[in-house]
């Protein structure tokens, strides 16, 4: 069972990301805050579900989070910025459409630049551990796999509708017959040698 939040008394959002690992695509972040109390036992880090239960649990979170929102930085940001920072962007993009200001952020990983002066505890594989968090990679995984869903219709050769553009022999195969789309990430390396 994960822990409902790390700062009690505080209105604190859940930070997580999608699509750092692929070779297309833009990085998606998304940003959760629940009421306090709030607690549900199938919450748990997007990696670790099927595609059904994330989909279930989407739905649940959009209904019970007090706000949540989605930030997105494109494959041109990822490669001016790096996946790292590019990442943090994203996340500060999700903070900032949230409807309701946070006063603790809680971020998945070990890297985050401060936004706005809000406080922020950075915590590893924090979606394993945190509601929130976990919350948030619903969320931008959610969000992300249907973007390259309809992304595969316009460019079929790379089997994002299986793969969300993470670098699968099938992902790669298509890129060696077709080159590259204008989603691919040019600083990414998108074949082996």
């Amino acid at each position: 069972m994960l822990l409902p939040s790390y700062s009690t008394g505080l209105k604190e959002a859940g930070l997580d990301e999608a699509g750092r690992g692929c070779l297309a695509g833009p990085v998606v972040a998304a940003a959760v805050i629940f009421p306090e109390g709030f607690s549900h036992p199938l919450l748990n880090d997007s990696k670790k579900m099927e595609k059904a239960q994330r989909n279930e649990l989407k739905m649940l979170i959009k209904e019970e989070a007090l706000a949540h929102a989605i930030g997105i930085c494109s494959p041109e940001e990822i490669d001016t910025l790096n996946i790292l920072w590019a990442s943090i962007k994203a996340m500060h993009k999700a903070v900032e459409q949230l409807q309701i200001s946070p006063e603790h952020l809680l971020v998945d990983g070990n890297r985050f630049k401060p936004y706005m002066g809000i406080p922020h505890t950075c915590i590893v594989k924090g979606d394993g551990k945190y509601q929130n968090i976990a919350a948030a990679s619903i969320l931008a995984k959610t969000y992300r796999d249907e973007l390259m869903e309809k992304y595969a219709e316009e460019f079929p050769f790379y089997a994002w509708e299986r793969n969300a553009g993470y670098p699968t022999k099938a992902h790669r195969e298509g890129i060696r017959q077709h080159g590259a789309s204008p989603l691919h990430r040019k600083t990414f390396r998108l074949l082996k040698d």
